[in-house]
């Protein structure tokens, strides 16, 4: 039973309706759209030409117009476009994997629905990627991945597979969650190995519990392998233990976004100025301001020690410590970017890279 034509409608964004405009007029990739000031990143910025080189097949199509160089001025336009082109690909990649799978005689059931899971990646170095995902990445058809994946974690993948970025940054997102839950749902039911490939641990701020949910309730099967979140693993490498007998006695994640139109995620400030628990923020590099201010006047002591992370765990790792008080306008003078992780709590102080003295360290253990 072919596909229904509604999946490769979705495919191709819902305001385009393909089936009724006629033919579309597309505009070429080109190096016009490629940001070059991103070629250091050690993940995929949204218009790299890393993203774009690792992406190739999906363009296919679009070689023929190659001379033409007009791009989009809006970012809204650039996302719209950029998907169109990718349509015919994506549709021909359908069909492949759907005869792939009915010639597979008894191995599998014919025409059954593929794998869905759900990798995380870590926060940046492949060497902390798990033996598990190593494997499920290496035997993908098709991985869909995020921008916090990192380029040494997708030189992994397997020589035959096919990536498409579906990556998110404040201010333009390549694909919106729907569009994102309508491709693995697509794919899954052609019968494709299908990746989704998150940074840290897809199950924690990775919006890996709405895809799992979605692709569940539509029948298809998802497996989660555990990533080692950003907490983890920029906190160790920092030599800062998240709890410590005699310092802190819990840990709590908070992030510094909420959804569109959500409750402002600083409202938790007042339950979370606890001077004997450590704070991680995540996506709080713009919040930051707001949320030391706010808990300082909730009671937690403006000289905490504080600690903002680039990159972590990457080659191209940036440290700024600080108090609480301090912490924001340090940031800003170091020019850190996303994505930046904040811990916040008298741990930071145990870390051997704690600017202040080793004696300020022993007196928070001997406390």
């Amino acid at each position: 039973m072919a596909l229904p034509y509604t999946h490769y409608y979705k495919l191709s964004f819902y305001a385009l309706n393909l089936k009724k405009s006629g033919p579309l007029h597309l505009q070429p990739i080109c190096c016009v759209q490629c940001n070059s000031n991103v070629s250091s990143s050690p993940f995929t910025e949204k218009h790299s030409l890393q993203r774009y080189q690792r992406d190739q097949w999906v363009y296919s199509s679009s070689d023929d117009q190659a001379a033409s160089c007009s791009v989009p001025s809006d970012s809204d336009s650039v996302r719209l476009n950029d998907i169109a082109l990718q349509l015919p690909e994506l549709r021909k990649l359908l069909e492949v994997l759907k005869h792939k799978r009915e010639s597979c005689g008894g191995q599998v059931p014919k025409n059954g629905p593929g794998n869905v899971f759900l990798v995380g990646t870590g926060p940046g170095d492949p060497d902390l990627l798990t033996l598990k995902a190593v494997k499920v990445i290496q035997k993908a058809d098709l991985l869909l991945y995020d921008r916090l994946v990192s380029n040494a974690v997708l030189d992994l993948v397997g020589p035959d597979a096919r990536l498409l970025y579906v990556g998110k940054t404040a201010g333009y997102h390549s694909r919106t969650q729907e569009e994102i839950h309508e491709l693995l749902l697509s794919f899954a039911e052609a019968g494709a190995n299908v990746v989704r490939l998150k940074g840290g641990d897809p199950l924690v701020f990775g919006r890996g519990g709405e895809e799992m949910d979605f692709l569940q309730q539509q029948g298809i099967q998802v497996k989660v392998i555990p990533g080692i979140t950003a907490a983890s693993g920029i906190s160790a490498e920092l030599g800062i233990p998240l709890t410590h007998r005699g310092v802190a006695i819990s840990v709590r994640f908070l992030t510094g976004h909420s959804r569109k139109g959500g409750t402002d995620p600083l409202f938790v400030a007042e339950n979370a100025a606890d001077p004997d628990s450590t704070l991680v923020v995540y996506m709080g590099l713009s919040t930051l301001p707001s949320l030391a201010q706010k808990l300082i006047h909730h009671g937690l002591p403006p000289d905490t020690p504080a600690a903002a992370v680039e990159r972590g765990t990457t080659p191209e790792q940036r440290t700024v410590f600080a108090e609480l008080k301090d912490l924001a306008d340090k940031i800003k003078t170091a020019e850190l970017v996303s994505p930046t992780l904040i811990i916040i709590g008298k741990v930071v102080a145990l870390s051997p890279f704690w600017p202040q003295s080793s004696k300020e360290a022993s007196c928070l253990v001997e406390a």
